[in-house]
Protein backbone atom coordinates (compact mmCIF):
# COMPACT_ATOMS: atom_id res chain seq x y z
CA UNK A 1 0.00 0.00 0.00
CA UNK A 2 1.06 3.10 -0.88
CA UNK A 3 2.99 5.15 1.99
CA UNK A 4 3.08 2.05 4.33
CA UNK A 5 6.10 1.64 6.02
CA UNK A 6 7.93 -1.78 5.97
CA UNK A 7 8.53 -2.97 9.72
CA UNK A 8 12.45 -3.48 9.63
CA UNK A 9 14.15 -7.09 8.88
CA UNK A 10 14.90 -9.25 10.95
CA UNK A 11 17.64 -11.32 10.39
CA UNK A 12 18.94 -14.57 11.41
CA UNK A 13 21.89 -15.57 10.67
CA UNK A 14 24.06 -18.97 10.51
CA UNK A 15 27.95 -19.41 9.99
CA UNK A 16 30.35 -16.61 9.98
CA UNK A 17 29.34 -13.89 12.46
CA UNK A 18 31.26 -11.48 10.50
CA UNK A 19 27.66 -11.06 8.56
CA UNK A 20 25.57 -10.64 11.28
CA UNK A 21 27.98 -8.04 12.53
CA UNK A 22 27.50 -6.01 9.18
CA UNK A 23 23.68 -5.67 9.82
CA UNK A 24 24.11 -4.39 13.87
CA UNK A 25 26.48 -2.09 12.45
CA UNK A 26 24.35 -0.81 10.07
CA UNK A 27 21.52 -0.15 12.60
CA UNK A 28 19.28 -3.69 11.62
CA UNK A 29 18.68 -6.25 13.63
CA UNK A 30 20.55 -9.85 13.46
CA UNK A 31 20.58 -12.70 15.53
CA UNK A 32 23.85 -14.76 15.15
CA UNK A 33 23.25 -18.76 15.18
CA UNK A 34 26.85 -20.00 16.19
CA UNK A 35 26.64 -22.85 13.61
CA UNK A 36 29.37 -24.89 12.10
CA UNK A 37 28.95 -27.89 10.05
CA UNK A 38 29.62 -31.12 11.51
CA UNK A 39 32.59 -33.14 11.66
CA UNK A 40 34.17 -29.62 10.61
CA UNK A 41 32.81 -30.27 7.49
CA UNK A 42 34.90 -33.73 6.67
CA UNK A 43 32.89 -35.60 4.41
CA UNK A 44 34.12 -39.40 4.96
CA UNK A 45 34.62 -38.60 8.76
CA UNK A 46 30.39 -37.18 8.42
CA UNK A 47 29.67 -39.86 6.95
CA UNK A 48 31.63 -42.47 9.75
CA UNK A 49 29.87 -40.08 12.14
CA UNK A 50 26.37 -40.57 10.55
CA UNK A 51 26.96 -44.16 11.15
CA UNK A 52 26.92 -43.93 14.81
CA UNK A 53 24.45 -40.94 15.67
CA UNK A 54 21.21 -42.55 16.58
CA UNK A 55 22.90 -46.36 16.22
CA UNK A 56 21.07 -48.57 18.32
CA UNK A 57 23.81 -50.23 19.42
CA UNK A 58 26.19 -47.55 19.97
CA UNK A 59 23.33 -45.76 21.84
CA UNK A 60 22.94 -49.34 24.54
CA UNK A 61 26.43 -49.40 24.49
CA UNK A 62 27.03 -45.69 25.89
CA UNK A 63 23.79 -46.77 28.40
CA UNK A 64 25.67 -49.69 30.17
CA UNK A 65 29.44 -47.65 30.40
CA UNK A 66 27.97 -44.47 31.40
CA UNK A 67 25.39 -46.07 34.25
CA UNK A 68 28.48 -48.44 35.35
CA UNK A 69 30.42 -44.95 35.83
CA UNK A 70 27.48 -43.47 37.76
CA UNK A 71 27.34 -46.68 39.63
CA UNK A 72 30.86 -46.82 41.11
CA UNK A 73 31.36 -45.97 44.68
CA UNK A 74 35.20 -45.10 45.27
CA UNK A 75 36.45 -46.02 48.62
CA UNK A 76 39.81 -45.01 49.83
CA UNK A 77 41.28 -48.59 51.28
CA UNK A 78 45.10 -47.74 51.93
CA UNK A 79 48.33 -46.70 51.33
CA UNK A 80 51.11 -48.47 49.81
CA UNK A 81 54.13 -49.52 47.91
CA UNK A 82 53.42 -48.90 44.06
CA UNK A 83 55.90 -51.95 43.32
CA UNK A 84 53.40 -54.33 45.41
CA UNK A 85 50.04 -52.78 44.44
CA UNK A 86 49.34 -51.40 40.56
CA UNK A 87 49.09 -54.23 38.56
CA UNK A 88 52.34 -54.78 35.89
CA UNK A 89 54.35 -52.86 37.86
CA UNK A 90 57.90 -54.11 37.67
CA UNK A 91 60.68 -53.77 39.09
CA UNK A 92 62.77 -51.70 37.06
CA UNK A 93 59.93 -49.59 35.47
CA UNK A 94 58.53 -45.89 36.04
CA UNK A 95 55.03 -44.97 34.86
CA UNK A 96 54.72 -41.30 33.19
CA UNK A 97 51.19 -39.65 32.68
CA UNK A 98 49.24 -39.32 28.98
CA UNK A 99 49.81 -41.68 26.04
CA UNK A 100 52.98 -43.82 25.46
CA UNK A 101 55.91 -42.05 24.48
CA UNK A 102 60.11 -43.13 23.94
CA UNK A 103 62.31 -41.51 26.60
CA UNK A 104 63.95 -39.55 23.63
CA UNK A 105 60.91 -37.45 22.79
CA UNK A 106 59.87 -36.60 26.12
CA UNK A 107 59.57 -32.68 27.09
CA UNK A 108 62.19 -31.41 29.81
CA UNK A 109 59.37 -31.81 33.11
CA UNK A 110 58.90 -35.66 32.37
CA UNK A 111 62.66 -36.40 31.82
CA UNK A 112 64.04 -34.06 34.95
CA UNK A 113 61.42 -36.01 37.09
CA UNK A 114 62.11 -39.69 35.47
CA UNK A 115 65.92 -38.63 36.82
CA UNK A 116 64.79 -37.96 39.91
CA UNK A 117 62.67 -41.58 40.69
CA UNK A 118 65.57 -43.02 39.29
CA UNK A 119 67.95 -41.57 42.03
CA UNK A 120 65.30 -42.26 44.43
CA UNK A 121 65.07 -45.84 43.93
CA UNK A 122 68.56 -45.57 43.95
CA UNK A 123 69.21 -47.08 40.35
CA UNK A 124 71.50 -44.10 40.30
CA UNK A 125 73.79 -42.26 41.84
CA UNK A 126 73.63 -38.55 40.15
CA UNK A 127 71.51 -36.70 37.14
CA UNK A 128 74.10 -38.12 34.49
CA UNK A 129 74.46 -41.73 35.60
CA UNK A 130 70.68 -42.07 35.41
CA UNK A 131 70.30 -40.62 32.02
CA UNK A 132 72.71 -43.17 30.83
CA UNK A 133 70.71 -45.81 32.29
CA UNK A 134 67.44 -44.06 31.06
CA UNK A 135 68.99 -43.98 27.46
CA UNK A 136 70.46 -47.71 28.00
CA UNK A 137 66.77 -48.86 28.10
CA UNK A 138 67.09 -51.20 31.32
CA UNK A 139 64.27 -49.18 32.62
CA UNK A 140 60.54 -49.48 31.24
CA UNK A 141 58.58 -46.27 30.59
CA UNK A 142 55.17 -46.81 30.66
CA UNK A 143 51.51 -44.55 31.06
CA UNK A 144 50.10 -44.66 34.50
CA UNK A 145 46.78 -45.23 32.59
CA UNK A 146 48.09 -48.65 31.54
CA UNK A 147 48.48 -49.89 35.39
CA UNK A 148 45.19 -48.41 36.71
CA UNK A 149 46.78 -45.32 37.73
CA UNK A 150 46.80 -41.67 37.30
CA UNK A 151 49.44 -39.00 38.34
CA UNK A 152 49.43 -34.88 37.82
CA UNK A 153 51.54 -33.29 35.67
CA UNK A 154 55.03 -35.82 34.60
CA UNK A 155 52.83 -38.15 36.69
CA UNK A 156 56.07 -40.54 37.67
CA UNK A 157 55.53 -43.19 40.07
CA UNK A 158 58.45 -45.86 40.61
CA UNK A 159 58.01 -49.12 42.16
CA UNK A 160 58.61 -47.74 45.94
CA UNK A 161 56.74 -44.63 46.01
CA UNK A 162 54.09 -45.22 48.32
CA UNK A 163 50.71 -44.83 46.62
CA UNK A 164 46.52 -44.23 46.99
CA UNK A 165 44.65 -47.46 46.70
CA UNK A 166 41.35 -46.62 45.61
CA UNK A 167 38.61 -49.48 45.10
CA UNK A 168 35.16 -49.44 43.27
CA UNK A 169 32.96 -51.48 46.14
CA UNK A 170 30.29 -51.49 42.89
CA UNK A 171 32.52 -53.49 40.40
CA UNK A 172 35.80 -54.72 42.26
CA UNK A 173 38.37 -52.76 40.07
CA UNK A 174 41.14 -51.11 42.02
CA UNK A 175 42.90 -47.58 40.88
CA UNK A 176 45.92 -45.78 41.61
CA UNK A 177 47.72 -42.36 41.96
CA UNK A 178 50.67 -41.20 44.28
CA UNK A 179 50.80 -38.71 46.86
CA UNK A 180 51.14 -34.78 46.60
CA UNK A 181 54.09 -33.21 47.18
CA UNK A 182 52.86 -29.91 47.08
CA UNK A 183 53.80 -26.64 44.87
CA UNK A 184 57.04 -25.21 43.85
CA UNK A 185 60.36 -27.35 42.99
CA UNK A 186 58.23 -30.53 43.35
CA UNK A 187 59.40 -33.99 41.24
CA UNK A 188 56.18 -33.43 39.04
CA UNK A 189 57.16 -30.48 37.62
CA UNK A 190 61.34 -32.64 36.68
CA UNK A 191 62.56 -30.85 40.07
CA UNK A 192 65.63 -33.72 40.93
CA UNK A 193 67.58 -31.93 43.32
CA UNK A 194 68.74 -33.52 46.78
CA UNK A 195 65.80 -31.68 49.19
CA UNK A 196 63.36 -33.13 46.45
CA UNK A 197 64.39 -36.55 47.04
CA UNK A 198 64.74 -36.05 50.78
CA UNK A 199 61.38 -35.01 50.46
CA UNK A 200 60.06 -38.46 48.55
CA UNK A 201 62.20 -40.10 51.32
CA UNK A 202 60.08 -38.88 54.13
CA UNK A 203 57.16 -39.07 52.25
CA UNK A 204 57.54 -42.90 51.79
CA UNK A 205 59.07 -43.55 55.62
CA UNK A 206 56.73 -41.73 57.43
CA UNK A 207 53.89 -39.75 55.38
CA UNK A 208 52.53 -43.29 53.79
CA UNK A 209 52.84 -44.80 57.46
CA UNK A 210 50.85 -42.34 59.41
CA UNK A 211 48.12 -42.45 56.24
CA UNK A 212 48.32 -46.33 56.30
CA UNK A 213 48.29 -46.38 59.95
CA UNK A 214 45.23 -44.24 60.30
CA UNK A 215 43.60 -45.70 57.32
CA UNK A 216 43.58 -48.95 59.36
CA UNK A 217 41.68 -47.41 62.43
CA UNK A 218 39.27 -45.85 60.24
CA UNK A 219 38.01 -48.07 57.62
CA UNK A 220 37.43 -47.45 54.18
CA UNK A 221 36.65 -43.66 53.31
CA UNK A 222 34.09 -43.00 50.95
CA UNK A 223 35.24 -40.56 48.21
CA UNK A 224 32.32 -39.35 46.09
CA UNK A 225 30.30 -38.03 49.15
CA UNK A 226 33.57 -36.35 50.32
CA UNK A 227 33.98 -34.65 46.69
CA UNK A 228 30.07 -33.77 46.50
CA UNK A 229 30.53 -32.15 49.82
CA UNK A 230 33.84 -30.38 48.33
CA UNK A 231 31.61 -29.15 45.55
CA UNK A 232 29.54 -27.35 47.79
CA UNK A 233 32.04 -25.51 49.53
CA UNK A 234 33.58 -23.58 46.33
CA UNK A 235 35.55 -26.77 44.64
CA UNK A 236 35.85 -27.88 41.13
CA UNK A 237 38.15 -30.44 42.58
CA UNK A 238 41.25 -30.22 40.02
CA UNK A 239 42.63 -27.02 40.82
CA UNK A 240 40.74 -25.93 43.69
CA UNK A 241 41.02 -28.55 46.01
CA UNK A 242 41.24 -26.41 49.20
CA UNK A 243 38.04 -27.65 50.63
CA UNK A 244 38.03 -31.39 50.08
CA UNK A 245 41.49 -31.46 51.73
CA UNK A 246 40.31 -30.02 54.81
CA UNK A 247 37.21 -32.41 54.74
CA UNK A 248 39.58 -34.98 54.45
CA UNK A 249 42.07 -33.88 57.07
CA UNK A 250 39.21 -33.51 59.48
CA UNK A 251 37.81 -37.32 58.54
CA UNK A 252 41.74 -38.63 58.82
CA UNK A 253 43.03 -37.16 62.22
CA UNK A 254 41.12 -38.48 64.71
CA UNK A 255 42.14 -42.16 62.95
CA UNK A 256 45.49 -41.01 62.85
CA UNK A 257 45.31 -40.06 66.92
CA UNK A 258 44.41 -43.47 67.89
CA UNK A 259 47.06 -45.30 65.42
CA UNK A 260 50.12 -46.44 66.78
CA UNK A 261 52.35 -43.68 65.30
CA UNK A 262 54.74 -41.56 67.31
CA UNK A 263 53.49 -37.51 68.04
CA UNK A 264 56.56 -36.02 65.73
CA UNK A 265 55.61 -37.99 62.99
CA UNK A 266 51.86 -37.51 63.20
CA UNK A 267 52.66 -33.87 64.10
CA UNK A 268 55.24 -33.83 60.51
CA UNK A 269 52.55 -35.39 58.74
CA UNK A 270 49.83 -33.63 59.63
CA UNK A 271 51.60 -30.00 59.15
CA UNK A 272 52.33 -30.95 56.00
CA UNK A 273 48.86 -31.87 54.52
CA UNK A 274 47.70 -29.37 56.23
CA UNK A 275 50.01 -26.50 54.66
CA UNK A 276 48.55 -28.50 50.89
CA UNK A 277 45.54 -27.03 49.46
CA UNK A 278 46.33 -29.48 46.86
CA UNK A 279 46.48 -32.63 48.61
CA UNK A 280 43.36 -34.40 47.65
CA UNK A 281 44.03 -33.60 44.16
CA UNK A 282 46.01 -37.36 43.54
CA UNK A 283 42.83 -38.54 45.77
CA UNK A 284 40.38 -37.07 43.64
CA UNK A 285 42.04 -38.93 40.29
CA UNK A 286 41.96 -41.90 41.59
CA UNK A 287 38.18 -41.67 42.37
CA UNK A 288 37.93 -40.18 39.16
CA UNK A 289 39.41 -43.00 37.24
CA UNK A 290 37.97 -45.09 39.62
CA UNK A 291 34.52 -44.70 38.31
CA UNK A 292 35.27 -44.03 34.30
CA UNK A 293 37.61 -47.50 34.70
CA UNK A 294 34.52 -48.90 35.55
CA UNK A 295 32.93 -47.51 32.43
CA UNK A 296 36.04 -48.73 29.85
CA UNK A 297 35.88 -51.54 27.65
CA UNK A 298 32.13 -51.70 26.48
CA UNK A 299 32.05 -52.90 23.16
CA UNK A 300 30.65 -50.05 20.84
CA UNK A 301 30.67 -47.46 23.48
CA UNK A 302 31.61 -43.90 22.26
CA UNK A 303 32.23 -42.59 25.76
CA UNK A 304 35.32 -41.30 26.61
CA UNK A 305 36.91 -42.93 29.86
CA UNK A 306 40.68 -40.74 29.63
CA UNK A 307 42.19 -37.95 28.52
CA UNK A 308 45.45 -37.45 29.30
CA UNK A 309 49.02 -35.22 28.27
CA UNK A 310 52.47 -36.24 28.64
CA UNK A 311 53.57 -32.73 27.41
CA UNK A 312 54.06 -33.67 24.25
CA UNK A 313 51.45 -36.01 22.98
CA UNK A 314 47.32 -35.31 24.17
CA UNK A 315 45.83 -38.36 24.10
CA UNK A 316 41.78 -39.82 24.33
CA UNK A 317 40.56 -43.11 25.12
CA UNK A 318 36.94 -44.36 24.03
CA UNK A 319 35.27 -47.14 25.88
CA UNK A 320 34.50 -49.47 23.42
CA UNK A 321 38.06 -49.07 21.60
CA UNK A 322 39.91 -51.09 24.20
CA UNK A 323 43.22 -49.67 24.93
CA UNK A 324 43.57 -47.82 21.60
CA UNK A 325 45.06 -44.17 22.17
CA UNK A 326 43.58 -41.27 19.96
CA UNK A 327 46.81 -38.57 19.98
CA UNK A 328 47.36 -35.15 18.56
CA UNK A 329 50.64 -32.23 19.75
CA UNK A 330 49.39 -31.13 23.17
CA UNK A 331 48.52 -26.94 22.94
CA UNK A 332 50.59 -24.90 24.36
CA UNK A 333 47.96 -23.28 27.41
CA UNK A 334 46.92 -19.19 26.97
CA UNK A 335 46.62 -18.94 30.86
CA UNK A 336 47.51 -16.41 33.61
CA UNK A 337 51.49 -16.12 33.89
CA UNK A 338 53.12 -15.82 37.48
CA UNK A 339 55.16 -12.30 37.35
CA UNK A 340 58.70 -12.76 35.37
CA UNK A 341 56.74 -16.14 33.09
CA UNK A 342 55.29 -15.41 29.63
CA UNK A 343 53.50 -18.28 27.25
CA UNK A 344 57.16 -18.93 25.37
CA UNK A 345 58.45 -20.11 28.50
CA UNK A 346 55.76 -23.00 28.47
CA UNK A 347 56.19 -26.19 28.01
CA UNK A 348 52.68 -28.12 25.83
CA UNK A 349 50.12 -29.36 28.41
CA UNK A 350 50.85 -31.71 30.58
CA UNK A 351 49.64 -34.62 33.11
CA UNK A 352 46.87 -37.10 33.70
CA UNK A 353 44.39 -34.95 35.71
CA UNK A 354 42.72 -33.95 33.09
CA UNK A 355 41.11 -37.47 34.60
CA UNK A 356 38.93 -35.25 36.66
CA UNK A 357 37.05 -33.39 33.64
CA UNK A 358 36.49 -36.61 31.59
CA UNK A 359 34.53 -37.76 34.77
CA UNK A 360 32.55 -34.14 34.66
CA UNK A 361 34.29 -32.45 37.43
CA UNK A 362 37.17 -30.09 37.09
CA UNK A 363 36.13 -27.44 34.03
CA UNK A 364 33.16 -29.17 33.82
CA UNK A 365 32.30 -28.18 37.36
CA UNK A 366 33.54 -24.75 37.38
CA UNK A 367 30.19 -22.98 38.38
CA UNK A 368 30.52 -24.93 41.66
CA UNK A 369 34.03 -22.59 41.77
CA UNK A 370 33.46 -18.58 41.24
CA UNK A 371 36.91 -18.10 43.05
CA UNK A 372 38.79 -20.37 40.38
CA UNK A 373 38.51 -17.92 37.64
CA UNK A 374 41.03 -15.88 39.67
CA UNK A 375 43.39 -18.92 39.36
CA UNK A 376 43.16 -19.90 35.73
CA UNK A 377 41.20 -16.93 34.18
CA UNK A 378 37.97 -15.62 33.32
CA UNK A 379 34.89 -14.61 35.04
CA UNK A 380 32.44 -16.19 37.67
CA UNK A 381 29.86 -15.81 34.42
CA UNK A 382 32.96 -17.54 31.86
CA UNK A 383 32.77 -20.56 34.96
CA UNK A 384 28.57 -20.88 34.30
CA UNK A 385 28.86 -20.68 30.68
CA UNK A 386 31.41 -23.41 30.49
CA UNK A 387 29.62 -25.89 33.00
CA UNK A 388 26.48 -25.18 30.86
CA UNK A 389 27.92 -25.86 27.55
CA UNK A 390 29.21 -29.26 28.54
CA UNK A 391 25.72 -30.51 28.37
CA UNK A 392 25.68 -30.35 24.82
CA UNK A 393 28.79 -33.31 24.35
CA UNK A 394 27.67 -35.46 27.11
CA UNK A 395 25.69 -38.26 27.61
CA UNK A 396 23.58 -36.96 30.84
CA UNK A 397 24.03 -35.68 34.47
CA UNK A 398 25.93 -36.94 37.32
CA UNK A 399 23.46 -36.38 40.39
CA UNK A 400 26.17 -37.39 42.89
CA UNK A 401 28.38 -34.42 41.99
CA UNK A 402 25.87 -31.19 42.32
CA UNK A 403 26.20 -27.30 41.68
CA UNK A 404 24.32 -24.96 44.15
CA UNK A 405 24.54 -22.14 41.58
CA UNK A 406 22.65 -24.06 39.28
CA UNK A 407 19.64 -24.88 41.44
CA UNK A 408 21.77 -28.24 42.40
CA UNK A 409 21.70 -29.99 39.32
CA UNK A 410 24.27 -32.48 38.27
CA UNK A 411 27.44 -31.60 36.40
CA UNK A 412 27.44 -32.79 33.25
CA UNK A 413 29.12 -36.18 32.22
CA UNK A 414 30.02 -39.10 30.12
CA UNK A 415 31.80 -37.00 27.16
CA UNK A 416 30.95 -38.50 23.93
CA UNK A 417 32.84 -38.16 21.17
CA UNK A 418 29.85 -38.67 18.46
CA UNK A 419 28.54 -35.23 20.13
CA UNK A 420 31.90 -33.55 20.42
CA UNK A 421 32.40 -34.03 16.31
CA UNK A 422 29.14 -33.16 15.40
CA UNK A 423 28.76 -29.92 17.44
CA UNK A 424 32.77 -28.94 16.97
CA UNK A 425 32.14 -27.92 21.10
CA UNK A 426 35.50 -29.41 22.75
CA UNK A 427 36.26 -30.27 26.04
CA UNK A 428 37.30 -27.72 28.23
CA UNK A 429 39.87 -28.28 31.16
CA UNK A 430 41.26 -26.40 33.86
CA UNK A 431 44.98 -26.99 33.82
CA UNK A 432 48.38 -26.16 35.60
CA UNK A 433 51.11 -25.03 33.14
CA UNK A 434 54.55 -25.99 33.53
CA UNK A 435 57.57 -24.63 32.84
CA UNK A 436 59.65 -26.01 29.41
CA UNK A 437 62.22 -26.77 31.25
CA UNK A 438 62.99 -29.36 33.95
CA UNK A 439 62.31 -28.09 37.78
CA UNK A 440 61.49 -24.86 37.42
CA UNK A 441 58.10 -25.97 38.61
CA UNK A 442 54.50 -24.20 38.19
CA UNK A 443 54.28 -21.17 36.14
CA UNK A 444 50.81 -20.39 35.80
CA UNK A 445 47.51 -21.64 34.92
CA UNK A 446 44.53 -21.57 32.83
CA UNK A 447 41.77 -22.28 30.76
CA UNK A 448 42.18 -24.84 27.40
CA UNK A 449 40.28 -27.53 25.29
CA UNK A 450 40.86 -30.97 24.37
CA UNK A 451 41.96 -31.13 20.60
CA UNK A 452 39.30 -32.03 17.95
CA UNK A 453 41.32 -34.13 16.53
CA UNK A 454 41.58 -36.84 19.02
CA UNK A 455 37.86 -37.47 18.61
CA UNK A 456 38.11 -37.69 14.74
CA UNK A 457 40.01 -40.22 15.03
CA UNK A 458 38.45 -42.15 17.55
CA UNK A 459 34.88 -41.74 15.65
CA UNK A 460 36.92 -43.35 12.54
CA UNK A 461 38.06 -46.25 14.52
CA UNK A 462 35.24 -46.65 16.53
CA UNK A 463 32.87 -46.49 12.96
CA UNK A 464 35.18 -49.17 11.63
CA UNK A 465 34.56 -51.52 14.43
CA UNK A 466 30.74 -50.85 14.17
CA UNK A 467 31.22 -51.56 10.49
CA UNK A 468 32.92 -54.77 11.27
Amino acid sequence: MTGTRRPPRQIINVGLSSFADAILHAGGMALHVDWRPPAEGDTALGKSLANLVNNPTVDQANQTAFNRYLNAQPQLESVGAAGALLPGMEDRMILHSGPPIEWQNMCGPMQGAIIGAAIFEGWAEDQNSAVRLLESGEVSLEPCHHHGAAGPMSGIISPSMPVWKVHNSDLGNHTFSNLNEDLGKVLRFGANSPDVIERLKWMQQTLAIVLNEALDELGPVELKPLMAQALHMGDEIHNRNAAATSLFIKKLIPAALRSAQDLESLSQAIEFMAGNDHFFLNLSMAACKSMLDAAHGVPHSSMVTAMARNGVDFGIRLSGCGGDWFTTPAPVVNGLYFPGYTIDDSAPDLGDSAITETAGIGGFAMAAAPAIVQFVGGTPADALACSKEMTYITLGRNHAFTLPVLNFVGTAAGIDARKVVDTGIAPIINTGIAHRDAGIGQIGAGITRAPLKCFSQAIDRLGETIES
